[in-house]
């Protein structure tokens, strides 16, 4: 959710608070500038009083922000459709020094629209007194209209002082110092205590259905879809067209933080094209009330609507993800690693699925960045990203060779997920900007090994300037992690949305078409043999006919499949592989990198376009006294719709061609794990063909396929080999993944053109 009033630099200076419940006066000389301990806010967001009204039907849609040294720490729950709103939310957040004041601002939240700004206020922490609950009033304000009366937001408060090891509820970074010149780095973990756990369990939620829900649509039915959010976490599902009782069956997992277990709130969405989506219902599932290691069935009603939801909610213990420094390293000590060895040895192969593996990072250090501030520095922070578990340094301030010496630790899932690293530079008025990136395999990574890993840009397909030095390490269990290929994929929730780009839709008709080529080739060839072309080629291939039809079994079919793997293996050991590079895909990416700024700047004339385009229709519609906001409407939901279709052919084609570059480098050996795994299951088939009649084979199909629903009523449908294919990457995804060596000929000038952050 984007700020609709982004402070300018003079507006940053606080606004005064006109009523305090419980007056404390507290000099700013009982906090010493320097201390070694953090400070603990606990903060209840209360209520509202008499809020600007933002929507035209004289209400709001209000939810609050708390910032602290420009960085948002908090966001509540949207109320909506009142101008009297009460929150009632707690959130703890742990500070270095109370001399930041806490910022407030709230929102009227507009649906696919800028949000609008409501009024802001702030709170002095200095003024605080230590260890005792403060009442306060916070009346709202408009730096542009200063008079105007917002409302207020009651708030109830309470500044303690932390000694020692704290255990942090909340992932986020501190941006104090700044100014400093002594002080090159910010909030460093390890101040307080040598390792800490960042969240406190695994909320695993399964989204089964939804039944009788409220018709928004004029043929008496409904596009929903759901929004899940928990804290700063969100889920939205798939959109089921035109049903009252959809069937979702999708599950994913939230990070629990909260000591008392947090609220999630859930809204009931209807999709409609072109236009502001409609709300059908709200729920809440308030996690403090359920038990933990226990899986518990909800039917939730919906409020403001019609019909209900079916959950499956489970709380489990946190996993073993921390930070640390250096000096802790849970591989080096040794009763730790036999530990976790032990965890992921042969033995415990069935025990605790989902725990696949154990992934230690090393961020050590990062060289030659680029200058994002107007000093000829940087102020550098890292984020190491493994799904949706998202971890961050510290900063370091003023400084383009950053050394961060952190050890993050995580528990894998997924044996094939992708490790990524990402260097920004903190600005403390507007978004980091982006400095490099690199995404890493798993499956690649070789224990124990410092690397300097080249920075690409936000695309991954090319270099930027800089190297980071990392050292990982990963053990999994190779028995859990091939059962877990074949169940689906975990979904990021934080993905960019499809946009339309010429240079996109183009590289995709391109990968398209050489898959089909290679089919019609194909065909071309067995033609060729028919019209004997070549007479010994034509005379191999009948003689191979009359064999294989003559002694065909249906265990050949796999074990053709089988002979393929193994030709292309010895290829590659004998090093006679004639598949070359294939360049084709990255020349296309490198034209998609260049392109990238034309395309930004094109795709804003097209929208200026469509604006001055939509004016000019409303102008010869109210000259000629055609009803001008349906006449509108139907011109915008036009263009709008020829987007979409544009976009859903993109992403069609990425699809298409995706799934056969998959099937290609499966037999490729691109991935061996995912290869090996290919041959036991070919040689299984083979074996279970050859040894059991066809007929026994389809009767127990059938029968686990009539009966799946009956012994698991909400079992989540799958389908074993397409999820093989999507853990193999596509052509596209392995030049993201391509480690790029250092070129000291590469022009500065250059990278920093390539690099859009």
């Amino acid at each position: 959710m984007q700020d609709s009033c982004k402070p300018k630099t003079g507006e940053t200076l606080p606004f005064g608070y006109n009523k305090r419940t419980n007056t404390v006066e507290t000099s700013k000389a009982d906090f010493p500038l320097a201390d070694s301990g953090m400070y603990q806010l606990d903060i209840t967001l209360k209520r509202g009083q008499n809020l600007a009204a933002r929507d035209r039907g004289g209400t709001s849609d209000p939810y609050v922000k708390f910032k602290i040294g420009g960085k948002e720490v908090f966001r509540s729950k949207t109320i909506h459709k009142n101008l009297n709103p009460v929150w009632e939310e707690k959130t703890c957040i742990l500070i270095d020094h109370p001399r930041e004041p806490l910022y407030i601002k709230v929102f009227d939240y507009d649906f696919g629209f800028q949000d609008d700004f409501i009024g802001s206020a702030f709170m002095d922490l200095t003024s605080l007194e230590l260890n005792r609950p403060t009442d306060i009033t916070l009346s709202l304000k408009d730096p542009h209209y200063p008079d105007h009366d917002l409302g207020s937001i009651l708030l109830s408060v309470l500044l303690a002082h932390k000694e020692g090891q704290k255990e942090v509820t909340m992932l986020m970074r501190k941006s104090w110092k700044r100014s400093s010149k002594f002080q090159p780095q910010s909030l460093r973990l390890s101040d307080m205590h040598r390792k800490s756990q960042l969240w406190r369990g695994i909320v695993s939620i399964t989204l089964i259905e939804g039944c009788e829900l409220k018709p928004m649509d004029a043929n008496g039915l409904s596009d929903p879809y759901v929004k899940f959010r928990l804290g700063h976490q969100k889920y939205k599902s798939k959109i089921v067209p035109k049903t009252l009782n959809p069937q979702w069956r999708e599950q994913f997992d939230f990070h629990l933080y909260e000591e008392h277990g947090g609220i999630i709130d859930i809204t009931v969405w209807d999709k409609d094209a072109g236009k502001r989506d409609d709300f059908i219902g709200r729920c809440q599932v308030d996690l403090s009330v359920l038990s933990r290691e226990q899986t518990h069935k909800l039917e939730l009603q919906l409020e403001e609507g019609e019909g209900w939801l079916v959950l499956l909610v489970t709380l489990t213990a946190s996993t073993a993800v921390s930070i640390s420094d250096l000096s802790v390293n849970s591989l080096e000590d040794q009763k730790e690693r036999e530990e976790i060895l032990k965890r992921y040895s042969t033995m415990r192969m069935f025990h605790n699925m989902k725990d696949v593996g154990f992934l230690q990072v090393k961020v050590i250090r990062a060289e030659a960045l680029m200058a994002a501030d107007v000093t000829g520095k940087s102020d550098p922070f890292c984020v190491v990203e493994l799904n949706n578990d998202r971890l961050l340094t510290h900063t370091v301030y003023k400084n383009l060779n950053p050394e961060w010496n952190k050890i993050f630790t995580f528990n894998i899932k997924d044996i094939h997920s992708v490790l990524e690293v990402t260097v920004y530079d903190e600005d403390r008025d507007r978004s980091a900007d982006f400095l490099g990136k690199v995404a890493i395999p798993l499956l690649s990574i070789q224990n124990g090994e410092q690397k300097a890993y080249v920075l690409k840009n936000k695309q991954l397909t090319g270099p930027t300037k800089g190297v980071i030095y990392l050292e990982i390490d990963v053990i999994f269990n190779a028995v859990k992690a091939s059962i877990r290929t074949l169940m689906p994929k975990e979904q990021k929730y934080i993905e960019e949305e499809s946009r339309l780009s010429k240079q996109l839709l183009l590289r995709n008709f391109i990968r398209m078409k050489r898959c089909v080529m290679v089919l019609i080739n194909a065909a071309y060839y067995v033609n060729s043999c028919f019209d004997w072309d070549s007479p010994q080629r034509s005379l191999a291939a009948f003689v191979l006919f009359l064999f294989v039809v003559w002694n065909f079994e249906l265990y050949m079919i796999p074990l053709a499949f089988l002979l393929l793997l193994a030709w292309n293996y010895f290829l590659i050991l004998s090093g006679k592989d004639n598949t070359q590079h294939d360049t084709v895909v990255e020349d296309m990416l490198e034209d998609e990198e260049e392109e990238d700024d034309r395309d930004d700047k094109v795709q804003h004339r097209h929208w200026g376009g469509i604006c001055y385009l939509n004016d000019q229709v409303n102008a010869c519609l109210s000259i000629l006294g055609t009803d001008k906001d349906s006449e509108r409407k139907g011109f915008m939901n036009k263009l709008y719709a020829i987007q979409e279709v544009c976009v859903s052919v993109q992403n069609v084609l990425d699809e298409v061609a995706s799934f056969g570059e998959r099937i290609k480098n499966t037999f490729n050996w691109t991935v061996p794990f995912l290869s090996w795994l290919a041959i036991v299951a070919l040689c299984v088939f083979t074996v279970i063909l050859y040894f059991i009649p066809l007929r026994y084979i389809v009767l127990v199909w059938g029968i686990n396929k009539f009966t799946k629903k009956l012994r698991s009523p909400y079992a989540i449908d799958n389908n074993e080999l397409l999820d093989f294919l999507s853990r193999v990457p596509s052509d596209v995804q392995v030049v993201h993944y391509q480690e790029l060596k250092q070129d000291p000929s590469h022009s500065p000038n250059k990278r920093k053109r390539n690099n859009p952050g």
